[in-house]
């Protein structure tokens, strides 16, 4: 067997685990198995968004190639502050309770802008304010949402987190293999030339059927998730586009090499940097309506 396909295996089978034991109920009770009562569940998930935050901006620097040494550094305490600031809302409340302000949603609004920007006016990221502007965006803003997803009380941790990336899975895995079978048709030739318009079809209908069986298997969870099954298989594309179009405007193969054989924490939670706060917002709106 291929080396490189064995450490593909291993390292994702690695993340794979790492991202069920943080983000069910599961890896609490594997802890506190050893010592009871060490930590929460909510502690190790939020203990993963901030390595993905932490990692995720380092790479995210790294990509966008700063001249300047100052706005190089800057965008770290940036970050940190912006991420903190929704970190204190989630933690102190507890998980899912929502000031449902216009603030929050534009905040959010601001990710589409970010990736506006880069696509159609990407001369303004060769400029270090523009990309330390993008970075504090694409980075702090939906890994933060992110933490807002599950909810906890009473010794209860819901899947949200960890559905929504089997919804992604689904959706990347059902896109590539259609795309193969029944591919003519290019999406994006110039960003991301294996991509086609059957291959996206067939991750949407795949990724439905899968939200309705999620949907009647965990009643429990916010939200209907034949809906986000739909919203996750048309915005978990966008994000791998919108992070091939970063690296291919700064002339990038790979935002990092921290999952051998995968790439970086980029590469690996493109879709999830995308499809969380979309889903994030169904909820707000779906609690609103």
């Amino acid at each position: 067997m291929d080396k490189n396909l064995i450490q593909r295996l291993f390292s994702g089978a690695i993340y794979g685990l790492l991202i069920f034991l943080c983000t069910t109920d599961y890896g609490a009770k594997l802890v506190n198995v050893i010592s009871p009562n060490l930590v929460k569940q909510e502690q190790l998930y939020y203990g993963l968004i901030t390595f993905f935050v932490a990692v995720g901006a380092y790479e995210c620097v790294k990509i966008m190639k700063f001249d300047s040494a100052l706005y190089k550094w800057l965008v770290f305490p940036v970050i940190i502050f912006v991420y903190y600031k929704l970190f204190t809302i989630r933690y102190f409340n507890q998980g899912f309770y929502f000031n449902y302000n216009l603030s929050e949603i534009l905040a959010l609004s601001l990710i589409i802008i970010a990736c506006i920007t880069l696509f159609r006016f990407s001369s303004e990221l060769y400029y270090d304010e523009g990309k330390l502007i993008f970075t504090v965006i694409y980075v702090s803003l939906p890994f933060g949402f992110a933490l807002g997803l599950p909810k906890f009380y009473d010794g209860t941790f819901t899947w949200e987190v960890f559905l929504l990336f089997v919804l992604i899975w689904s959706s990347d895995s059902f896109a590539y293999f259609t795309g193969r079978l029944f591919g003519k048709h290019k999406m994006a030739p110039k960003i991301s030339p294996k991509k086609t318009w059957e291959g996206f079809v067939g991750g949407v209908i795949f990724t439905l059927i899968l939200g309705y069986f999620i949907e009647l298997k965990f009643p429990e969870l916010r939200g209907n998730w034949i809906i986000v099954g739909f919203l996750v298989s048309v915005f978990a594309p966008i994000g791998d586009l919108v992070e091939s179009q970063l690296k291919r405007t700064f002339g990038v193969k790979d935002s990092g090499n921290i999952i051998p054989g995968h790439g970086g924490v980029l590469d690996r939670l493109d879709s999830f940097i995308i499809a969380a706060p979309v889903v994030y917002l169904y909820f707000i709106l779906e609690n609103l309506f």
